[in-house]
């Protein structure tokens, strides 16, 4: 598709021109609250189906023999297509610490915007959880996957802890902090820090950049975009929460590492490893998020033009012609489903965080927004996970990604009493 690499901007300053539904969204927002409140806080995951012995098998296989290992997971393919509800038989409900952390921080805004004191407890509550549930082993704070992971390049081990979910925990506590100011949490995120700049181990990727591995073990993953954006993005907040420049130069670094592993057309690989040159929606998000960010506490221009240039390739190839979320633009494999709800939480995150600076973003947020409120939540309260390509699936699953999704909208009510209140 022949696309412009820059997005047609207009000011920060300028007026968002999406119209979100707010009362529809603090009502859906409600009933989910209600639905969590019954459910309870340990639900299955995208990962159940390859996180007991069967699924950890039949993965591994496929990722040596891809003929036998094809032929491994082709029930399982077919059980996520058609029966979704049987990832019951293949692992149990766990807790997981990326679910946790958006729970903490979607209470906290549901707080914000609701001025709600059982809703801040809630936030708190979910930060109590984060630490009992911590990596053991390790004297700093850290959290990872509470199952065994198969990846391409092995075996993570669980318990091990992961630069894509550290950075969500450091965020959540980061906000409490600031509604509350315990030193608890202060001190908490001290130690957090000090994870992500000595526990991940970096390697020359030019003469001005560095990616960072994806555990403390090396092995496990290098080049992996996103893994490098978010490392980059908590250990320049770790300089600014704690005035301390000793954070900036690892952060640069892997920032470089982010910005040179831009695509001619905005666009970013999953990974810069030759071997997993996919263009996804969620990860897409994760990368400009994080750029985000770093650009509101930096300024720094490079990312200004590495977020306008993802802009355009992201709401030219990412969305559909109503404006909806789509799964890839380069999928690495054949899908079984036609959409993904992390990619709508993930969505709205991001374009909240730039909202009023692209006028195609605001108008894909509003369509997002509208339709999850008319066709995603359940009558029960809880949210959908995958439009399949024959019916959906029902499933809950707090990481993937009832918890984000949450969060997002949660956050699009903090920001909309925000408003309010300046202009009252």
């Amino acid at each position: 598709m022949s696309i412009s690499t820059e997005a047609e901007v207009v000011p920060s300053s300028a007026k968002a021109v999406s119209q979100l539904p707010v009362s529809r969204i603090q009502d859906a927002v409600l009933r989910f609250v209600g639905w969590l409140d019954h459910y309870g806080e340990e639900s299955y995951d995208f990962q159940t189906y390859y996180s007991g012995p069967l699924g950890r098998r039949a993965k591994q296989l496929y990722y040596t023999n891809k003929k036998l290992g094809t032929l491994a997971v082709l029930p399982i393919v077919f059980s996520e297509a058609f029966v979704p509800s049987a990832r019951k038989l293949f692992w149990k409900p766990q807790r997981v610490p990326i679910g946790d952390a958006h729970y903490a921080m979607g209470f906290a805004y549901l707080a914000e915007a609701l001025g709600s004191e059982p809703f801040y407890s809630r936030a708190v509550h979910f930060l109590e959880v984060l630490k009992q549930t911590r990596c053991e082993g390790y004297d700093e704070y850290c959290w990872g996957y509470p199952f065994h992971w198969e990846t391409i390049n092995g075996t993570i081990p669980s318990g091990t802890p992961l630069i894509t979910t550290v950075p969500y925990v450091f965020e959540a506590f980061q906000q409490v902090y600031r509604m509350d100011g315990n030193p608890e949490w202060y001190r908490i995120l001290q130690s957090i820090a000090r994870h992500a700049v000595s526990d991940y181990k970096d390697v020359p990727f030019s003469n001005t950049a560095s990616t960072c591995s994806y555990t403390p073990f090396p092995e496990h993953s290098l080049l992996v975009v996103n893994a490098n954006a978010y490392r980059a993005w908590l250990l320049t907040s770790a300089a600014h929460e704690f005035s301390d420049q000793s954070y900036e130069p690892i952060a640069e670094r892997n920032l470089n590492f982010v910005l040179e592993a831009q695509n001619a057309d905005g666009s970013w690989f999953y990974a810069r490893d030759g071997k997993r040159s996919f263009v996804d929606h969620f990860h897409t998000c994760f990368v400009m998020k994080a750029l985000a960010k770093i650009e509101a506490l930096t300024g720094n221009r490079d990312c200004t033009s590495a977020i306008e240039r993802g802009v355009a390739y992201y709401t030219q190839n990412l969305f559909d012609e109503q404006g909806i979320p789509k799964p890839f633009s380069k999928a690495p494999r054949l899908t079984v489903y036609k959409r993904e709800l992390y990619d709508y939480a993930e969505c709205i995150n991001l374009a909240m965080l730039l909202r009023g600076r692209f006028p195609a973003l605001d108008r894909n947020l509003e369509a997002t927004v509208n339709d999850i409120l008319n066709r995603w939540q359940t009558r029960e309260g809880s949210f959908r996970s995958r439009q399949l390509y024959l019916g959906w699936d029902n499933t809950p699953m707090h990481r993937w990604a009832s918890a984000q999704l949450f969060r997002s909208l949660c956050l699009v009510l903090s920001r909309e009493a925000q408003g309010q209140a300046s202009r009252a």
